[in-house]
């Protein structure tokens, strides 16, 4: 799950992050952690939709029209911004809609930017997403895979971009996504309690040191984090430099044919994914390693369920990588 967020965070573009698992696994305490791991951002001051002061890809359309008029910037730092997405929330919030205060008090059609245009350049979570309301899913989906929201009501025609990482979290018991929704997502990571009784006395504890003072908690573990910053940061720089080589590229479609994965975004993810945990090692080509370790996480949840076949999905997507790129298979 860890690996999964931080993946994600270095190339946004891999697709977000759903993490299924048992309640009280720590899901919405990691997700949630994430934003702190994060450096700050460059804005431009006073703007919406958290525009880059320099990229043209990241900046609104009411910031570029700014510019082209040759107006000077001001631009400001800011935290990432952690939005969470509430099971109750209508599309309208979601999107943004007509700013019905400007328009009775001074009659101008203005847009009021909705959660998507908060969420922008930052984490966009949404707890329970598989009982969140199937077409607000979809909604969210489209604007994380092409990081732009387009608005068209009332009169009213924006697009502002939505670059972020989508990340959803559930229990599977209280239902599955649909496997449209399901294949949306870049990767899948699933939670199981921990059975050790070692590892679950070492969680109570840190939870009650944490409980009696907060403070002193988190300073303990400033040093690891900031260390853990560093690193994001650095596979961040190192990322656009990162190759995988032709022979494992066509490892990677293999698998994901004789896994039968519809479509191409499997192989994509896979790709993205490889290239994500190389620069995380600081490693600037894609070893048969780097594909191992994220080959699970991408391509587990985009198999097609078979009701009488009783072996595991990540046990799958194993065997049929060990026999394609030639290596040992791990006991299940």
């Amino acid at each position: 799950m860890k690996l999964a967020l931080m993946l994600n965070v270095i190339d946004p573009k891999i697709g977000g992050v759903l993490v299924m698992g048992d309640r009280g696994t720590g899901k919405s305490t990691t997700v949630r952690a994430l934003a702190d791991l994060l450096p700050e951002i460059d804005v431009v001051a006073n703007d919406p939709f958290n525009s880059h002061p320099t990229d043209a890809d990241l900046q609104s359309d009411q910031v570029r029209s700014q510019v082209q008029q040759g107006s000077e910037l001001k631009s400001a730092k800011k935290k990432v911004t952690m939005v969470d997405l509430p099971l109750g929330a209508t599309e309208d919030r979601v999107c943004g809609t007509i700013d019905i205060e400007k328009a009775l008090s001074e009659g101008v059609k203005a847009f009021e930017p909705g959660l998507l245009a908060k969420a922008n350049r930052g984490i966009l979570y949404i707890d329970e997403v598989n009982l969140l309301d199937d077409h607000l899913v979809d909604v969210l989906l489209d604007s994380a895979a092409s990081g732009w929201n387009t608005v068209e009501r009332e009169g009213i025609s924006i697009r502002h971009p939505a670059r972020f990482v989508l990340v959803g979290s559930g229990n599977p018991e209280e239902g599955e996504l649909r496997p449209q929704l399901l294949d949306r997502f870049g990767m899948y990571a699933e939670i199981r309690t921990v059975k050790k009784p070692e590892q679950r006395v070492e969680i109570v504890e840190q939870r009650s040191d944490f409980d009696q003072n907060p403070q002193k908690f988190l300073l303990g573990l400033e040093n690891s984090q900031a260390e853990l910053r560093a690193q994001i940061v650095n596979a961040q720089e190192l990322l656009s430099r990162v190759t995988i080589p032709q022979e494992l590229r066509l490892n990677i479609s293999q698998v994901c044919a004789e896994l039968d994965v519809d479509g191409l975004r499997g192989d994509i993810v896979t790709n993205r994914a490889a290239k994500a945990i190389a620069a995380l090692e600081q490693c600037a080509e894609v070893t048969v390693e780097h594909i191992q370790k994220i080959m699970g996480l991408c391509l587990r949840h985009r198999l097609r369920k078979d009701p009488l076949e009783s072996i595991d999905a990540g046990y799958k997507v194993q065997k049929v990588f060990a026999q394609v790129f030639g290596i040992p298979l791990n006991s299940p």
